[in-house]
């Protein structure tokens, strides 16, 4: 008997039906979704308030000429120190540099070393949660041992000792913060994982002998991702932050790079004439991680309710 004839049995014996692959039309279905979720959208403004600006965040990441034509390395030292205004929109830094510019591109880096950030905390955590659910045993308590340990150290303070130990530069901090949050990705993982085992339909596949990689790829790992890309979500907010206070402390991109952290460093210096240099790309970092952060909090309660 083949292994997906096996599987077919055990789901056709619950009731189950495929929700991937089974060949049913999805065109049909397309526009009423879209329109469910436009009206999901429209009554929850802040929800589409804090989507406009995580898009308009990303557009500038990957394609900051879109906003800004300035060269953000360039300053004009008559312009120097200039407020907030129609030409300059957050105003000019102590070279005459566009500080709206610089924030725009500063988005590039910042965000990108968030995503690498996140991915491996997704990955590796995900992975030691897994394992650690599925296999059980003596498995999961080494693991988990080693996740206790990560927990106890507070995730800044491990993320400074990880990036003193791998150097300086955007990569090393994203991948800095990245290992700091593994501990809560991997306990979120793991507890999926448990949870899913015991389903019912996870037992049936088992009765009617199919293999462990089988009842994991097929049936384990596709109930147990939500709350762990929900939990993703919500580190994209504090990764930001993590990101951005590293970068404040001298140890992300050398200057000139326009890393946020390093603009509100820069800009300390002169809080008594020039405010601006400070409050508005710490304003874009705050809009950011309160974006993401009430989107992740809607994607939160929308799996609550399906579940």
């Amino acid at each position: 008997m083949s292994q997906s004839l096996v599987d077919d049995q055990a789901e056709a014996a619950l009731g189950l039906g495929r929700p991937v692959g089974d060949g049913s039309p999805a065109e049909p279905g397309r526009p009423a979704g879209i329109r469910r979720v436009l009206r999901f959208l429209i009554r929850r403004p802040g929800l589409l308030l804090s989507a406009v600006v995580l898009v308009l965040v990303v557009l500038a990441a990957f394609w900051p000429d879109l906003f800004t034509s300035q060269d953000p390395l360039k300053g004009v030292p008559s312009q120097n120190f200039r407020g907030p205004s129609g030409s300059h929109w957050f105003g000019t830094d102590e070279l005459g540099r566009d500080v709206f510019s610089r924030v725009v591109h500063g988005a590039q880096l910042s965000l990108k070393a968030t995503l690498i950030a996140v991915l491996v905390a997704f990955v590796v955590g995900g992975l030691l949660g897994v394992v650690a659910g599925f296999v059980g045993r003596w498995v999961d308590d080494v693991l988990m041992r080693f996740v206790d340990v990560l927990l106890s150290i507070p995730a800044l303070f491990l993320s400074l000792a990880l990036v003193t130990a791998l150097g300086y530069g955007t990569v090393k901090v994203a991948v800095a913060v990245g290992i700091a949050s593994v501990a809560s990705f991997a306990r979120v993982a793991r507890a999926e994982v448990l949870r899913v085992r015991q389903a019912v339909f996870v037992e049936a596949s088992r009765s009617c002998g199919a293999r462990w990689y089988s009842v994991l790829g097929r049936h384990v790992l596709p109930n147990a991702a939500g709350p762990v890309i929900v939990l993703a979500t919500l580190d994209f907010g504090s990764s930001i932050l993590a990101v951005s206070a590293l970068s404040f402390l001298g140890y992300g991109a050398p200057p000139p790079a326009p890393e946020w952290g390093t603009l509100i460093s820069d800009g300390r210096n002169y809080l008594a004439n020039a405010w601006w240099l400070t409050a508005l790309p710490g304003l874009a970092i705050a809009a950011t991680v309160l974006a993401a952060n009430r989107i992740a909090r809607a994607l939160d309660g929308e799996w609550a309710r399906q579940r």
